[in-house]
């Protein structure tokens, strides 16, 4: 915002600092009220015309401002994507302790990305990969959703879920 002397207009729309308009000025009385009032003017329109120009506290309305962008930061959720990486011949204890980080990472409320990686001869059996990565996808339902179906990238699938939106209110 441009402020006092960086006001380049001849005439400006005036706004005292109880809100009411004072009607139009040229720039030198609106700075000779600003500072008979202890304020600063402050160019609120500059596109206008002619430009609409407020008496305030500069200072104090920055502080204010910065104050709300502070705690709209505190309040905001980073979202991380974590990976879970199965392979096509996972065994079923195994597949379980999986299964089970996968659990803790969206009830934090991060998003999961199952991953198979087919080597070798594998990579003729994507039937038997999707059908580990549809089972994942089964057993979290309750309290995920399913964001990108299975999907075949390379010599890998992926399958990404995120916490159910009734789950990650609470």
């Amino acid at each position: 915002m441009i402020v006092n002397d960086g006001i380049r207009a001849r005439e400006v729309r005036l706004i005292d600092q109880n809100g009411e308009q004072l009607g139009i000025k040229s720039k030198r009385e609106a700075l000779q009220l600003a500072e008979e009032a202890g304020l600063d003017l402050v160019l609120v329109a500059p596109k206008a015309r002619p430009a609409v120009a407020r008496i305030m506290d500069y200072g104090k309305y920055r502080f204010e401002m910065q104050k709300k962008e502070r705690e709209a930061r505190k309040n905001q959720k980073t979202v991380t994507v974590k990976e879970i990486r199965l392979s096509p011949s996972i065994d079923t204890n195994d597949f379980n302790v999986k299964l089970k980080r996968v659990r803790t990472f969206i009830e934090k409320g991060d998003k999961v990305r199952v991953s198979i990686r087919f080597r070798g001869r594998a990579i003729t059996h994507k039937d038997i990969g999707r059908d580990m990565i549809e089972k994942m996808a089964e057993e979290t339902k309750d309290i995920a959703t399913v964001v990108q179906r299975p999907k075949m990238e390379g010599r890998s699938m992926f399958l990404t879920l995120a916490p159910a939106a009734d789950k990650a209110k609470k």
